[in-house]
């Protein structure tokens, strides 16, 4: 039978490293002054989300920027032109504009555009992007639609922050990335190989406990606020309930990872490694505790990266790759939440 298969996988996270001590400091274009703009600093936030840096981009770099570097390390592990992709996958919260979707772009900077003209699917979960995507190309696969399929997840999110005490407790959280995976068939009767199992959900009466609503359809013009006045201009900015997030992601994620395991059968003895969204390391470390999962199988990006929303788990993964401690052929279970809310899980082969 037709199973799908990860072929290859890359990523990539621009070179600037903002430390803890130094996000302090920052102005809204990301320039450090002497005087402490945000009251916060390296412990405090080590304390509640277990980060110590994340990267940022340069001005005038967009979310397809980073998508391209992560897509050709991606393309260039699997051993395939970007000619033959057939589908472009593209998860994101902060696509380069706000129409037409970063995917086109994407197709474009990767030279296919006028070769394969092939579909591009923008994809909105946040947080959840990539077991939402990977569910996707699993069904295209299966049913023959498509033979290569490029996934990417990738975020810009520092041109977006509000870099002052009042937005902290979000800012603090997000840095840049982008991870990408090369999706294919393959003929397998071995129920354990490729991808085993995907699971989607989403509960819409959570939508506005995190969220960016800048854009708002409903009213005219869609930018309504003075973007140099603090007193109207939080909508440009997003906006969390961490308490309620925090809750119900660690019981999303728990129950999700145990789901997993019972339909398919397998147990922590068959996962090599468990792959969590990179949103608050204390929420991972509380789900671990929870799903009762060897703390030497859980892999941990956000201490280096913090919150790169839908590249979180590709990024992850090749990051321990890349350090030689994922393997070919290993098996993953993965989990996320994000806004929306919206969660999954996925339990596939490397």
């Amino acid at each position: 039978m037709i199973r799908t298969q990860l072929l290859g996988i890359g990523s990539y996270v621009p070179d600037r490293v903002v430390k803890n001590d130094e996000i302090r400091h920052l102005n809204d274009r990301h320039v450090a002054q002497e005087a402490v703009l945000t009251e916060t600093d390296d412990a405090w936030i080590q304390q509640r989300t277990g980060i110590k840096e994340r990267r940022y981009v340069a001005e005038g770099t967009y979310t397809s920027d980073l998508a391209l570097e992560a897509s050709r390390r991606a393309l260039a592990d699997a051993g395939v032109a970007a000619e033959e992709i057939d589908c472009i996958i593209f998860a994101t919260l902060s696509p380069d504009i706000h129409f037409p979707g970063s995917g086109v772009y994407l197709q474009r900077k990767l030279g296919i555009a006028d070769k394969t003209q092939c579909p591009c699917f923008d994809i909105r979960q946040q947080c959840s992007g990539f077991v939402y995507g990977l569910q996707m190309a699993d069904a295209f696969i299966k049913t023959g639609t498509y033979r290569r399929i490029l996934l990417v997840g990738a975020e810009v999110h520092s041109h977006s922050l509000d870099y002052s005490t009042r937005g902290r407790d979000v800012m603090v959280l997000f840095g840049d990335g982008a991870g990408a995976v090369v999706l294919g068939p393959k003929e397998s009767d071995d129920p354990r190989d490729g991808v085993v199992y995907t699971r989607a959900a989403a509960d819409g009466t959570g939508a506005e406990y995190l969220y960016l609503k800048v854009f708002d359809i409903s009213k005219a013009p869609y930018l309504q606020y003075d973007p140099k006045d603090r007193e109207h201009n939080q909508m440009m900015y997003p906006h969390m309930d961490g308490k309620r997030v925090y809750v119900r992601a660690v019981r999303e994620m728990n129950l999700a990872t145990q789901k997993a395991l019972a339909d398919t059968g397998l147990t922590w003895a068959d996962i090599d490694w468990f792959v969590p969204h990179q949103a608050n390391l204390r929420i991972n470390e509380q789900v671990a505790q929870l799903a009762q999962i060897p703390p030497e199988k859980c892999l941990n990006t956000i201490q280096f990266y913090g919150n790169t929303t839908a590249a979180t788990v590709p990024l992850t993964i090749d990051h321990w790759r890349q350090a030689g401690k994922v393997k070919k052929g290993d098996l993953v279970l993965s989990t996320v939440f994000g806004s929306g809310f919206t969660w999954g899980a996925a339990i596939f082969r490397v």
